[in-house]
């Protein structure tokens, strides 16, 4: 079987150093005469025009449908000459179950040989699978739409607030191969292109809406791309079909993508995506108002005498809140390289699991006590010698419950390379671990967090005074 529609388009975009599909819609009112022939020519023109600087193809099947039986066949002609050029892309936004979903995937995949296909997937996962039975297929299933209308629905808040469509994509994303499945989310919802892009770091997402709907490319990108610069794909349409040079619009287009994808690559790190600092706004709200830090004098598991305690335990009472840190530290761990999460007993152990059940990392834990029954084991979950397991803890603050873990975990063959916290005390934890060879992720630091509530004036300036003092004291 041939490889997988995903690795192909990779390598594609690769070789060509573009992110531009052709977006190939042929309104009626663009011909120059409006019949099925003139809309198979139009298509055909663009395409071979703007061929040198797309790495696929889009094709609207509405518009050879609007023509009946004589469009369709226009629409069978136009297939293979595209194929010829590259891979094509039936936008057609397909959505039904059993038998319908069968016959269309039979129609989309083996009499048009569409190389991938929009889909609906809100009917779940039986809709799906007669196309993911085309193994060398690709498909990218509609999550967030760019349409005035679409967020009635689609940012719909359910249990816990999570909009609908970021509830919709984990559940794909869970289900699928990222070889086979992709998303598409408007360019000009970039706050959905960053929250999906780091629940689903893997994946490609198809973003239609640069150019006519206002979409900015350079936005989108920054907002959508994976860590390493791809991912991303940009369907223009009306402005290569309205221009007065095709072929010049289409290469300049492939030379803004070409920039962002070298200054990308170029850059190090992968930029905050653009909501990142409104996520860390909220969530230093939500420890105040969770009672998940608390301020007085208080007694650390080091022993140390503290006039802050932050107490991560209290988030199981909050699944809102629990999922906003869930998508914290999936922010964290997305340019990170790992096969488990390994989640400290017992305040991480239910963040961990948040992580795992939004991102679909599957995840072990070093036991705190060895049983002297059972399997024994010093590790739960399941796992081989050699992977690699990334620490996942609440708080740093000495270090040393992580290199009790650290132990277990490699006692029993697992490789650790990355501590990863939500809070970082600021009190030696990170210097420690970086001398036994750990690298430390932390989403706040003690510091960060005290300007932020001084700033918004959500903790009184008496107890952020004290703490400072404190942290003096110690350094």
């Amino acid at each position: 079987m041939e490889p997988s529609f995903f690795p192909r388009l990779e390598q594609r975009v690769r070789e060509r150093g573009s992110l531009l599909v052709a977006g190939l819609d042929p309104h009626p009112e663009m011909l120059p005469e409006p019949s099925p022939r003139k809309a198979e020519r139009f298509c055909l023109r663009i395409a071979e025009t703007v061929a040198p600087y797309a790495v696929a193809f889009k094709v609207n099947a509405a518009f050879f449908e609007v023509w009946g039986s004589e469009g369709w066949a226009a629409l069978e002609r136009l297939m293979p000459r595209l194929k010829a050029l590259g891979p094509v892309i039936l936008d057609v936004k397909r959505g039904d179950i059993a038998s319908t979903a069968r016959a269309y995937a039979r129609g989309l995949f083996e009499h048009l040989d569409a190389d991938a296909v929009t889909l609906f997937p809100h009917l779940g996962r039986d809709a799906l699978e007669p196309f993911l039975r085309y193994g060398d297929r690709g498909l990218f299933l509609l999550v967030r739409t760019s349409n005035p209308g679409a967020w009635e629905v689609q940012e719909a808040p359910l249990a816990g607030g999570v909009p609908y469509y970021l509830a919709l994509a984990q559940g794909l994303r869970r289900g699928t191969s990222p070889q086979q499945v992709g998303f598409v989310v408007g360019a000009t919802q970039t706050h959905a292109l960053a929250r999906v892009r780091q629940m689903a770091p893997e994946r490609w997402i198809l973003a239609p809406g640069v150019g006519a709907q206002g979409g900015s490319l350079e936005a989108a990108y920054q907002a959508g791309r994976r860590a390493d610069g791809l991912g991303i794909l940009f369907p223009v349409s009306r402005s290569l079909a309205r221009s007065d040079d095709p072929a010049q619009q289409a290469r300049a287009l492939a030379e803004v993508t070409r920039r962002l994808m070298a200054e990308a690559a170029g850059g190090g790190k992968t930029p905050p995506p653009p909501h990142l600092e409104e996520v860390k706004v909220q969530l230093a709200r939500d420890l105040v108002d969770t009672g998940c830090v608390r301020f007085g004098a208080f007694t650390l598991k080091s022993g140390q005498q503290a006039p802050i305690y932050f107490d991560l335990r209290r988030l199981v009472g909050f699944p809102e809140v629990l999922h906003r840190v869930a998508m914290a530290y999936g922010f964290l761990l997305q340019s990170l390289t790992f096969d488990r999460l390994a989640p400290l007993p017992y305040a991480a152990l239910p963040i961990g699991t948040a992580v795992s059940l939004t991102f679909g990392w599957p995840l072990v834990y070093p036991r705190k006590d060895v049983k002297a029954y059972g399997t024994a084991a010093r590790v739960e979950g399941v796992f081989e010698p050699g992977e690699v397991a990334v620490i996942l803890d609440d708080v740093l603050t000495t270090g040393a419950s992580k290199q009790e873990a650290l132990g277990r975990l490699r006692e029993v063959g697992l490789q650790v390379r990355d501590v990863v916290v939500l809070i970082d005390r600021e009190a030696g934890g990170r210097a420690f671990l970086e001398g036994q060879g750990l690298r430390v992720h932390a989403f706040f630091t003690l510091e960060e967090l005290l300007d932020l509530w001084g700033a918004k004036g959500w903790v009184p300036q008496e107890d952020l005074h004290r703490v400072r003092v404190w942290k003096r004291k110690r350094i």
